[in-house]
């Protein structure tokens, strides 16, 4: 299959449940820290997300899949990540939720009137999900273009995202962000002000192991203080594959909180 000019492949994810389309080679390729992200994002909610940075659209596409009242729109700079995006949509295999969804071309960092214009009104969203480049730019850069604009942070990266998803999402809305542990710390600085309650998840690949990611989710307007949840450990300390309760989340069986 190809999307434009590019070979692609189609790749299940929920058990099945859902299929998404991504570059087969260059690009970034979703995994399972879209399908966490997703998790944070309640059972039973029913209002608008915005998945801001959204590339092919993984994290959101898994959020309509586990949550048949929810809307999301994908927000994605680059059009040919977006191309991906609507080709998911069109897929037989994705109708049941494919109505729900909205695909709007925006820079997460523009200013306001230029979000407005693309169709993205402040105060529109009940909760906003992010997967923000984790990589710093003094990292070894990939020559890929794509997979550099998905993997490279810019250095007011946090501010930036997180000031652009306080706009959107309503008062008493809440923001998930999944994110490496050493950028934790601008993170939370970013959310100041802003978000408050953040809930602090850790992502161990064993039991008694350093986190490889966290996730932080906040609300909107809330004073209310930070807390550290219990981590969520991936793989079991013999065998292979993952924990019951990791696989339950990564395949959309419930949620991460």
């Amino acid at each position: 299959m190809t999307v434009g000019r590019s070979s692609v492949t189609v790749d299940a994810f929920h058990r099945g449940a859902f299929d998404l389309v991504q570059p087969a080679a260059g690009g970034h390729r979703a995994g399972m820290d879209a399908m966490v992200l997703a998790a944070a994002v309640p059972d039973a909610f029913s209002g608008r997300v915005a998945d801001i940075g959204s590339g092919a659209g993984a994290a959101g596409l898994a959020v309509l899949s586990r949550c048949p009242n929810a809307k999301v729109t994908l927000i994605e700079r680059s059009p040919e990540m977006l191309d991906y995006a609507n080709a998911s949509l069109a897929l037989e295999s994705n109708s049941s939720f494919s109505g729900r969804a909205v695909v709007i071309q925006a820079d997460v960092e523009a200013r306001g009137k230029d979000r407005h214009a693309a169709g993205l009104d402040d105060n529109s969203f009940d909760f906003a999900i992010m997967n923000p480049p984790f990589n710093s730019a003094n990292n070894r850069r990939t020559p890929d273009p794509l997979k550099a604009d998905a993997h490279v942070m810019n250095n007011r990266l946090f501010e930036n995202w997180v000031k652009t998803a306080a706009a959107l999402v309503k008062a008493r809305g809440s923001l998930a962000v999944i994110i490496r542990p050493g950028s934790l710390h601008e993170l939370l600085d970013a959310m100041k002000g802003r978000f408050g309650g953040i809930q602090i998840k850790p992502l161990m690949p064993h039991a008694g192991k350093v986190a490889i990611r966290v996730v932080a989710r906040g609300i909107k307007g809330s004073r209310a203080e930070l807390t550290i949840e219990p981590p969520l450990v991936l793989h079991p300390a013999h065998g292979s594959g993952f924990t019951v309760k990791a696989e339950a989340i990564i395949n959309g069986q419930t949620c991460l909180y």
